[in-house]
């Protein structure tokens, strides 16, 4: 705001000029002010000189010297030279100068003290000298970055497509091949829950408004935004003081994480070991804990999440256009899944063919 309202003072400033009309309306206003003000002054005078023999002197030395009258005489003058001093490009700078400092006064009275730490730290970091300049590099990196990952998310998608048609139509699995899967799957499980899955957000891309005859322009204003992974979540509800909320972020880490990574375990185990066959646990961890882990479960709910957020922040920018008046507002959702869902929904579905292929597939 202090950046645009000085723009603001500088333009209307400049562009500052005293047209015929309105010198001669201000002509008539300085001169009522001189007249009021020279009245004032003597009324004052009088008052403050009465009662005393000085006073008397005092006053008797203005009448005879008719000083208040030579100073109402005076007046057109003094008025010229207050136009003169007005018209003045150099007492423009110091116009300009007086309003903008008194502008960032009551702005440091007005707005709390802001900590520009990390917004400094972002700036050094990326070699940029201001905000704009810091953004530009930054979507930079991250468009050469996303180029660059492209093909081998392609290529990792493509195999686990193909491992997902190889499984059902496949005979007997070796040891080796399943310890292979079974590895593949922990692989997706783990960077399934470190990375992020979805991210929300919500912001103005563009909001034009005019003040003073100027247009202001906010742009990219993030109203909110929240991109976390799996494990972030749990960690945030577990360090949470509520009972509560910690529960859940048990819980939705034992179902989640826990019991999937169990599972694999007890898979390898499985495998390896014929007297774990007929162990019941193992058994249990196997082949029933698909139904308890609700990785599945969990992928449809982060879904059907992403969908809801969508829906409900899209309805709430649209109302926002709406009700705003003699304001310009473009909003934008820019909600999205992130590669962590995909990964996660991957190992799911897999996971579940090899326990079903173990089960019933049979194995050399």
């Amino acid at each position: 705001w202090t950046e645009e309202l000085t723009r603001i003072i500088i333009v209307r400033v400049n562009e500052f000029q005293m047209s015929e009309p309105r010198e001669a309306e201000l002509r008539i206003k300085i001169e009522e002010f001189l007249e009021i003000a020279i009245a004032e002054l003597e009324e004052g005078f009088e008052e403050e000189n009465k009662g005393s023999v000085g006073g008397f002197l005092k006053r008797g030395v203005a009448s005879v010297t008719d000083v208040f009258g030579l100073m109402r005489e005076k007046t057109p003058e003094i008025t010229e030279s207050i136009i003169i001093f007005i018209k003045d490009p150099e007492n423009k700078e110091l116009a300009k100068d007086f309003l903008i400092d008194k502008m960032e006064e009551y702005s440091d009275s007005t707005f709390s003290e802001i900590d520009y730490s990390l917004f400094d730290f972002i700036l050094n970091k990326h070699d940029a000298t201001e905000k704009r300049e810091a953004i530009t590099i930054i979507k930079g990196k991250i468009d050469s970055l996303n180029n660059r990952r492209t093909p081998y998310s392609a290529a990792l998608f493509g195999i686990i497509g193909l491992l997902a048609l190889m499984i059902p139509f496949s005979t007997d699995f070796m040891k080796a091949e399943f310890t292979v899967l079974t590895m593949i799957c922990g692989i997706l499980l783990a960077v399934g829950v470190l990375i992020p899955m979805i991210n929300i957000d919500a912001r103005i891309s563009r909001m034009e408004f005019e003040l003073m005859g100027e247009s202001i322009v906010f742009i990219d204003q993030v109203l909110y935004f929240k991109s976390k992974s799996i494990l972030e979540v749990v960690w945030v509800m577990i360090t949470n003081k509520k009972i509560d909320v910690m529960a859940v972020g048990i819980l939705l880490f034992s179902f989640s994480v826990l019991f999937p990574v169990s599972k694999l375990l007890g898979s390898i185990g499985y495998i390896y070991s014929e007297k774990l066959k007929d162990n019941p646990v193992i058994k249990f961890l196997v082949f029933k804990t698909a139904k308890w882990s609700m990785a599945d479960v969990m992928v449809v709910a982060i879904f059907m999440a992403y969908i809801g957020f969508t829906g409900i922040i899209s309805e709430q920018l649209t109302s926002l256009e709406n009700i705003a008046l003699n304001v310009d507002i473009m909003t934008t959702n820019a909600s999205s899944l992130q590669i962590g869902f995909f990964l996660f929904t991957a190992f799911a579905v897999l996971s579940l063919m090899v326990s079903h292929k173990l089960q019933y597939g049979g194995e050399k």
